[in-house]
């Protein structure tokens, strides 16, 4: 029996999937966080406007701008939606990789138990 273990080379790819995913999976987060933090800010600013109108012109400037500010978070509120969906993508390919690597990690332990019972045999 060889000594070394024949799926070491996929083992340390596999590895190397696992951090790459997780590494996506903080960038996923990262995205949704900065996301969600101007969505309350746009939230925050929106509530905070004033509402009194000294003339015509003002109140439609007002109303234009609340519309806007409106318009931006249903924007902001997308974004979230779909990067909460890059997130558990991200999340799921975390997962996967992790049970990949978990698989050839105990075909490993089972080898080295196997290399170790010959070497106490010999």
């Amino acid at each position: 029996m060889s000594k070394q273990f024949s799926l070491a080379g996929l083992l340390r790819l596999r590895h190397l999937q696992q951090d790459q995913a997780a590494g996506e999976l903080a960038s996923a987060n990262a995205r949704l966080d900065g996301t969600s933090v101007q969505r309350n800010r746009a939230r925050a600013a929106l509530g905070a406007t004033r509402a009194d109108a000294t003339s015509t012109e003002s109140l439609y400037a007002m109303a234009a701008g609340r519309a806007s500010m409106r318009s931006m978070l249903a924007d902001l509120d997308s974004m979230i939606y779909q990067q909460q969906g890059e997130a558990d993508e991200a999340d799921d390919a975390v997962k996967l990789a992790l049970a990949q690597a978990i698989a050839l990690e105990k075909l490993e332990a089972k080898h080295v138990q196997a290399v170790t019972a010959e070497e106490l045999r010999a």
